[in-house]
């Protein structure tokens, strides 16, 4: 692994970890809680971070989500579309994840995970240069995309970490 490499296997780690210490120990009540009538619920939150992070490692890697592939669609029933990510969806699709478990959300992540460690484990420090979207201005390399997903995924994991101490609080 290069040194960039192992960088980013770092930062995805740490998304790892706030994922786990923030979904660990609740219940499927606790994780369909929502602090407003619109607000995004915990499970809502590890999904999406999660499904935005297997699209954009899939598609970077020109492989099959592990959504699809792994049977998690199946596996959470949801009643949107497959390629669904979470963005532009509306309250009444947040409130779909309800009946979602821990347990469902954390093995769905984690294979996501292991997957993107694989991935990022055989990059070397040319890939990062390589233009994956170029339908910006800069176009986006691969390492812009991974900060961005790293960048996302961490301020969906701190927003679930928060109302978990918020839902804890009420008991």
């Amino acid at each position: 692994m290069t040194a960039a490499s192992e960088l980013l296997v770092d930062a995805f780690g740490r998304i790892h970890d706030v994922v786990h210490s923030t979904v660990d120990g609740l219940s499927t009540e606790q994780l369909a809680v929502r602090l407003d009538a619109d607000a995004n619920s915990i499970a809502w939150l590890i999904w999406h971070l999660t499904r935005v992070q297997d699209d954009h490692i899939a598609d970077v890697a020109d492989r099959e989500q592990r959504w699809t592939a792994g049977g998690w669609v199946e596996e959470f029933g949801l009643p949107f579309d497959a390629d669904a990510l979470g963005y532009g969806q509306s309250s009444a699709e947040v409130g779909e994840l309800a009946g979602v478990t821990a347990e469902q959300l954390l093995n769905y992540f984690d294979e996501v995970h292991e997957y993107t460690l694989g991935y990022l484990r055989a990059l070397s420090d040319r890939d990062l240069d390589r233009v994956v979207d170029d339908a910006w201005d800069p176009p986006v390399t691969l390492a812009v995309r991974l900060v961005s997903v790293i960048s996302d995924d961490l301020q969906h994991a701190g927003q679930a970490a928060y109302a978990k101490g918020i839902v804890q609080r009420r008991g």
